[in-house]
């Protein structure tokens, strides 16, 4: 992959498009399919008698679990193999992991298998980004940054559209279906992934540690990526239900709900990224949290059916469009430092991760002691987006006023020189 000339550095050639397409390729396969495909499936898995209702939820945890085991595994992972290998050998862990459970020979097997699929997925989520957008114009990232997350909108809108339909087929092949196309996935982008070096026409940055001044940003920016965790939750554990019980309007509105949750998850990682490229990673994502924390709010308070859609566009645009946001947040605070980019990105990834977890237990505990009550826990949803939008203001409030400060003593300096 290579830049020929200064007027097309921004633009993007066919290796570009490649490494592009093989990282949506891996985020659709090991996040999208991986984590999302499983929901539609618990009411067949039930009804089948392959699983009970208590174990079903279990193996729902059992991805959750692989998926914090992944994040925090991946980069130790990376210094065993080479990225394009590794790579390439998660997502064919992962369609194994699909072919393996259409055989349900044991909770425990099936457990390891679902354990595997989420590890797979945490990997790739800390892996991907780091691994690609280095071999990629530094004007384009946002853009391309968006388009490797847009898999996991793409893994969203299939469990509401494309799983429904397999179903018809039966349990057996509708696991057998997805180990197919994430095998097929897997072929396309086999030769995608590029080399560990960036290209020559892209410089490789030198290796640092942040700077001091950032750090208290950057955990900062952890707390609140684990803190958007325990507001999407909500939304991801209890939409369908609220609409179909909740508002009672029956188990086939809820699921249409669903469906549009899963197209606006399309259209959230392209959108999102292409505006931080306009106005910055720290605008856009505080415009993010905004907008997360009116619209699970807005559940909590209304059942009108256009609020409620309105904000099931909003949060499922955003569900996989900040994961773009905080990448691109940590590149702007950490510019010259791959290896700090990685580490700093794998450390969000397992804040977020171990706060999902969670936050699905301790919402499912709410729910149940509350009576039921969708208000309660969409009300805590939208208090951790408001707290986390507030500690991003203050923090960059703080830092730009110890830039001033720093730029005042500078000049300071110079006149008395």
């Amino acid at each position: 992959m290579s830049t020929t000339s200064v007027g097309a550095k921004d633009h993007l050639d066919s290796s570009a498009w490649m490494a592009t397409f093989a990282g949506m390729a891996g985020s659709l396969v090991a996040i999208g399919l991986a984590r999302f495909a499983y929901s539609p499936l618990v009411p067949s898995l039930i009804e089948a008698h392959w699983f009970s209702a208590g174990d079903a939820v279990t193996l729902g945890a059992a991805n959750f679990a692989g998926y914090l085991a992944g994040a925090l595994l991946g980069r130790p992972l990376a210094g065993l193999l080479p990225n394009r290998a590794l790579l390439r050998l998660l997502m064919l862990a992962t369609s194994l992991a699909f072919i393996a459970c259409a055989y349900p020979l044991s909770l425990a097997w099936f457990f390891g298998w679902r354990f595997v699929s989420g590890l797979a997925g945490g990997a790739i989520m800390v892996l991907v980004a780091t691994s690609i957008l280095p071999h990629i114009p530094a004007s384009r990232r946002g853009f391309v940054s968006g388009m490797i997350f847009l898999g996991i909108g793409l893994g969203i809108a299939a469990s509401g559209t494309a799983v429904p339909a397999l179903m018809r087929l039966g349990l057996h092949e509708t696991w057998l279906g997805l180990g197919g196309l994430s095998l097929l996935l897997t072929t396309l982008s086999w030769f995608g992934w590029p080399a560990s070096a960036p290209p020559q026409g892209i410089a490789a940055p030198a290796v640092e540690h942040a700077p001091k001044h950032e750090g208290g940003i950057l955990r900062t920016l952890y707390g609140e990526y684990a803190l958007n965790a325990l507001g999407l939750v909500p939304v991801m554990l209890l939409l369908v239900d609220y609409v179909a019980r909740g508002l009672g309007h029956g188990a086939d509105t809820g699921a249409f709900y669903w469906v549009l949750y899963g197209v606006a998850s399309v259209a959230g990682p392209v959108a999102v990224g292409s505006l931080a490229d306009r106005v910055g990673y720290a605008a856009a994502y505080r415009v993010a949290l905004l907008l997360q924390a009116v619209s699970v709010a807005a559940l909590a308070v209304s059942g009108s059916p256009l609020v409620v859609g309105a904000a099931t566009v909003i949060i499922g645009a955003l569900t996989p469009g900040v994961v773009p946001l905080v990448l691109g947040r940590i590149h702007e605070l950490l510019p010259h430092s791959q290896t700090e980019q990685r580490a700093a990105w794998s450390r969000a990834t397992t804040a977020f991760a171990l706060f999902q977890a969670l936050g699905g237990y301790g919402y499912s505990y709410l729910f149940a002691h509350s009576g039921q009550s969708y208000a309660a826990v969409f009300l805590c949803g939208a208090v951790a987006l408001t707290v986390a939008l507030g500690a991003d203001i203050l923090v960059n409030a703080r830092r730009r006023h110890h830039s001033e400060k720093r730029a005042g003593k500078r000049a300071t300096a110079v006149i008395r020189s």
